[in-house]
């Protein structure tokens, strides 16, 4: 796997790529959050939030509007961070410096695992209702509906099997982060969200006491 470490500290960044080396991981470092988005669909990333020119959130929230690279957070804030809005940012996962290289190597295998793109068998329909994940891009009765990151990664995950009802917490986990252990409002919220740029609350039903699914409104 190829990684993208955005981190300008030396004593930081040499280390890791060292360490990320001896694991089997090809290691790109570069220093700034200009150069993290000159590099090409960077395959994985792990992310410093401090980076000299541009704010580390700001470069997250660009990674993920240009697609699906995973990205784990590499931060000193643990005192400031507030998981909830990295992840609605678009983070897979993120840790607190300092941290040991086998819990980092743990959670990139992780995240990859949980990241890993299914086989392209094109855009995915439920009635009028289109899901692209390539192009990350919704239709509903041919007209784009313009969704946030995390709103598009939770109808994906829905309409991959529709009808199947998922329990909140296999939402969470998939959809937001494998080790979610806090409240489950921001599932409410963004379901919420869906069903008024949908139209129609039918599209995600809740089925009391385990989940939701997505189904066509009868």
């Amino acid at each position: 796997m190829d990684i993208l470490l955005v981190e300008d500290d030396d004593s930081i960044a040499s280390p890791l790529v060292t360490g990320l080396a001896r694991d089997g991981f090809a290691v790109t470092r570069v220093a700034t959050g200009a150069e993290a988005l000159a590099v090409p669909r960077p395959e994985f990333v792990l992310l410093d939030l401090g980076l000299p020119d541009l704010d580390g959130a700001d470069v997250c929230r660009e990674l993920r509007a240009r697609g699906d690279t995973p990205i784990i957070v590499i931060t000193a804030r643990g005192d400031e961070i507030d998981r909830v809005v990295l992840l609605e940012l678009g983070a897979d996962d993120y840790l607190v410096k300092p941290f040991g290289l086998r819990e980092l190597v743990a959670r990139i295998r992780a995240v990859a695992r949980r990241t890993q793109p299914r086989v392209d068998t094109g855009p995915t329909r439920v009635g009028p209702l289109e899901i692209d994940r390539r192009t990350r891009r919704v239709t509903l009765d041919d007209r784009p509906i313009e969704l946030t990151p995390k709103e598009f990664d939770l109808l994906a995950f829905l309409a991959a099997e529709p009808g199947t009802v998922f329990t909140r917490q296999d939402i969470l986990e998939s959809v937001w982060d494998t080790h979610w252990y806090g409240p489950t409002k921001t599932l409410d919220v963004h379901v919420a969200a869906l069903r008024k740029k949908l139209g129609d609350a039918g599209w995600v039903e809740t089925v009391r006491g385990v989940g939701f699914r997505l189904a066509e409104p009868r």
